[in-house]
């Protein structure tokens, strides 16, 4: 075979391999915006979790319901406004009026997904919380559940081409907080997040709110992520004022999300 054959079929070889995984790639990508609009399209994501319907502890006794952004009553819409101001306010200083305006948006887009936490009503804490079935804690939220007492917020979005499970907002009022519905409630979302085949979640968390970074970093074992702005250009001397966080649930969302130090 002489030299200028054999550098054809080379040529021809890189070629298809080229094209090969181009068609991975392109095969890969689809896979994930598939994983991402069957994921986005349910609106129930709490059907599949009977066990996390309701939350009975430490004197609390609450239900969970599910709801959608671009579903939202006004007075809901109130209830969230006025407590993303009451949490949120504080951690933010004078970066408060901008986020706000940002968050109003956020709020009512179609994509966003809803855990609404409300207090059951017309139920004795101390005698019969601790012994409902499933079943019977899920009828008493439909018939009669009472005000809300907060919220979680997320989507299903790509970070760095890896499917994930991002949380917006994990608000509580200040009298259901340091109760454990807050890990509750980020127990359900992982497992609503590896349901999903997502990769991984994630959130951010303003550096002033030392209480959220203390619970997501100590108490639940989230990482800074590698996408963080403290973690990409550490040297340009620009600071933000939040990190992002993360859990990963595969080695690939690891390598690319996880901190590497």
């Amino acid at each position: 075979m002489d030299s200028k054959t054999l550098q054809r079929r080379r040529s021809t070889n890189t070629n298809k391999e080229k094209k090969l995984k181009r068609s991975e790639v392109l095969a890969k990508k689809k896979a994930i915006e598939k994983l991402i609009k069957t994921a986005c399209a349910e609106n129930d994501q709490l059907a599949s979790f009977h066990a996390f319907h309701h939350f009975h502890r430490n004197g609390l006794s609450v239900c969970l319901k599910s709801g959608r952004g671009n579903e939202l009553f006004s007075p809901v819409k109130n209830y969230i406004q006025s407590l993303l101001k009451l949490n949120m306010e504080g951690p933010y200083g004078s970066e408060w009026p901008v986020e706000e305006k940002v968050k109003r948006r956020e709020m009512v887009d179609p994509e966003a997904h809803y855990i609404f936490v409300h207090e059951i009503a017309n139920l004795n804490a101390n005698e019969t919380a601790t012994m409902l079935t499933a079943n019977e804690a899920s009828t008493i939220c439909v018939e009669d559940s009472g005000p809300l007492v907060g919220f979680v917020q997320y989507r299903f979005v790509l970070e760095e081409d890896i499917p994930v499970l991002y949380v917006y907002e994990l608000q509580l009022e200040p009298c259901v907080q340091g109760k454990g519905l807050g890990k509750f409630l980020m127990q359900l979302i992982e497992l609503i997040g590896r349901k999903n085949s997502m990769g991984a979640v994630v959130l951010t968390v303003q550096k002033a709110n030392l209480l959220a970074m203390n619970f997501y970093i100590s108490k639940l074992r989230y990482t800074i992520s590698s996408t963080s702005p403290s973690k990409v250009n550490p040297m340009m001397g620009i600071e933000k004022s939040y990190e992002i966080l993360c859990k990963t649930f595969n080695d690939e969302a690891k390598t690319i999300l996880e901190d590497s130090e």
